[in-house]
């Protein structure tokens, strides 16, 4: 089997896994806590008369490369969060600088994963009513036990010695403007990403975990 296949093979298990427990966990969680609302997934914004200045926006920028896996995963998990509705880029645009750092190979997957962490369209078009932005503050980021093993169970071959994922935990913060106050919430976030850094090259983003689906 060729080694870009074995790559993905490997990668798509441990997703799968990471899918597999992530899945327990939701079901598990809307026993506990009721059917959730579409309010609930999308920040509503909450009262808070603290902000007075205006902030500026903010536009798509490139991730930047570099060799050191952690500061990459550290640009890719910002880009993923860090988004400004005000801006005249849609979803799409903010979406692009993350595919653009994605190996060759892998990029209609890494494509299919940003949509799943970013709004669609039409909530963007809705979130841009209340000049919505985001920025993710970074708590953790740790190489998930999950794949040490599974990295010590892999066979000769089937992952690139410079392939690595890394688990982040952190807090979306969310900003806008309710009838004409500022406004805020957050959320708690976790996400696994997985990429390659070949000795002598910049990092290349393989996959995410889904949202709040992290290997452990």
């Amino acid at each position: 089997m060729p080694f870009a296949h074995r790559r993905r093979l490997i990668i798509a298990i441990v997703a799968g896994g990471c899918l597999l427990l992530g899945l327990i966990c939701v079901g598990m969680y809307g026993l506990l806590r009721g059917t959730a609302t579409a309010a609930d997934h999308e920040s509503r914004p909450i009262a808070d008369s603290s902000q007075d200045q205006p902030t500026p926006i903010s536009s798509p920028r490139s991730v930047a490369g570099t060799p050191d896996p952690e500061r990459f995963v550290r640009a890719v998990a910002r880009a993923l969060f860090d988004w400004d509705t005000r801006s005249s880029d849609g979803p799409g645009e903010w979406a692009q600088r993350l595919v653009d750092v994605a190996d060759p190979e892998e990029a209609a997957g890494v494509a299919a994963d940003v949509r799943a962490y970013l709004p669609n369209p039409t909530t963007w078009d809705q979130l841009r009513a209340y000049s919505t932005r985001q920025k993710l503050d970074i708590n953790t980021i740790e190489i998930p036990d999950a794949w040490n093993t599974a990295r010590a169970q892999a066979t000769r071959g089937q992952l690139s010695k410079t392939a690595v994922a890394f688990t982040v935990t952190g807090t979306a913060q969310r900003h806008g403007t309710w009838n004409r106050d500022p406004v805020e919430s957050s959320r708690a976030v976790s996400f696994t990403v997985f990429v390659d850094c070949p000795t002598d090259e910049h990092c290349r983003l393989l996959r995410l975990s889904r949202p709040d689906a992290p290997l452990h």
